[in-house]
């Protein structure tokens, strides 16, 4: 039987179903990553058709049975759409790569509240453009490997236990974290950080200033990210919205 609820969505991806419809993969606060139906959705006068759009916050209503791997969505209200992000390119790439790493990386059907006020946040911070989008798709990334079980581990040596680790060429193992500049000669990396990168992810994480970054670095960062998860979690291959802007 199914019954009637209410809870608030960002939208993830929307793919057209059928000859009308759509269905759309939402991040909802109360009930996780879920996938719902939006019959008659292509219609022009669809209110939830054209509401239900990816990035866009929304509150839903749908008509859920746990059985059922696709709910029936009832209607939709617009929380919050984003505007200014979505007319700047850098932006807006970085706002898809970010709602692409909460799909790949959320499991059905499980909610975090955490995470979803964290993506909430993120987008809204983006809206804004206080901060470079570059730098807050780094921040909400570092975030979501924690939230999600794939903490990047940055406070001391993962061998040895050494802390002082600024200003050295460092290693890092998928596999047991990062690895000072003596312990990364005697066990297996599956890459470098340098000095410049490892100052980076520590004001990411920590969410300290951070004033002056090229594209070198950043491509280093992202490419970092994307080799981890590969490591992690076996069927990811990329950030593809990194790549389609």
């Amino acid at each position: 039987m199914s019954e009637i609820v209410k809870t608030e969505a960002i939208v993830l991806t929307k793919i057209n179903y059928g000859d009308t419809s759509n269905i759309a993969s939402l991040f909802t606060e109360d009930f996780g990553k879920i996938s719902v139906i939006i019959k008659g959705g292509r219609n022009r006068k669809s209110k939830s058709g054209s509401i239900v759009d990816p990035l866009n916050y929304v509150q839903i209503i749908i008509y859920k049975k746990e059985t059922r791997d696709v709910q029936l969505l009832s209607g939709a209200d617009l929380i919050a759409h984003f505007s200014k992000l979505k007319e700047d390119l850098d932006s807006l790439k970085y706002a898809y790569a970010i709602i692409e790493l909460v799909k790949k990386l959320t499991p059905d059907n499980e909610p975090n509240k955490r995470l979803f006020k964290g993506v909430i946040r993120i987008l809204s911070l983006l809206d804004s453009f206080e901060e470079k989008p570059e730098i807050l798709f780094g921040r909400f990334a570092l975030f979501l490997l924690k939230e999600t079980g794939y903490e990047v581990v940055l406070e001391k040596c993962s061998v040895c236990g050494k802390k002082e680790l600024t200003g050295k060429t460092l290693g890092y193992n998928f596999e047991r974290g990062i690895l000072c500049e003596d312990c990364k000669n005697e066990h297996l990396i599956n890459l470098e950080i340098d000095s410049e990168l490892f100052n980076y992810l520590f004001c990411l994480k920590y969410n300290k200033q951070i004033k002056i970054i090229d594209n070198h670095l950043i491509k280093k960062f992202n490419s970092l990210i994307e080799n981890y998860l590969r490591y992690h979690v076996s069927d990811f291959k990329e950030i593809q919205s990194l790549k389609s802007f």
